[in-house]
């Protein structure tokens, strides 16, 4: 595991996927398990951690509320160029965050 404890390098973590025995793993793939698309392997571990960790289970109860309170907004009502831009919003912040040491990225 990397210091940051972002990717995981342990026991059953696997190489270049966040480790969700760690806070920053949990972070990085709440969306995942909000949506049941963790392996369940996975899923175990991640869970395992918020039973160990209170402030993973606040900051998970925190994105829950944010859910509920946003709602869903049907992409048919999006227009296409706020969806694209959202899209390349998106897609720079992957990549800053799997990259932080790239500059201008």
């Amino acid at each position: 595991m990397s210091s940051d404890g972002t990717v995981g390098r342990g026991p059953g973590a696997s190489p270049g996927r966040p480790d969700p025995a760690t806070c920053a793993g949990v972070v990085e793939l709440v969306t995942e398990y909000l949506e049941d698309a963790l392996d369940p392997d996975v899923r175990a571990r991640f869970e395992a951690h918020l039973d160990d960790c209170e402030e993973c289970e606040v900051y998970l109860e925190q994105m829950r509320a944010t859910i509920v309170a946003a709602g869903r907004v049907d992409v048919e009502h999006v227009a296409p160029a706020t969806l694209d831009r959202l899209v390349a919003a998106y897609r720079v912040a992957v990549r800053a965050r799997r990259n932080p040491d790239a500059h201008g990225a």
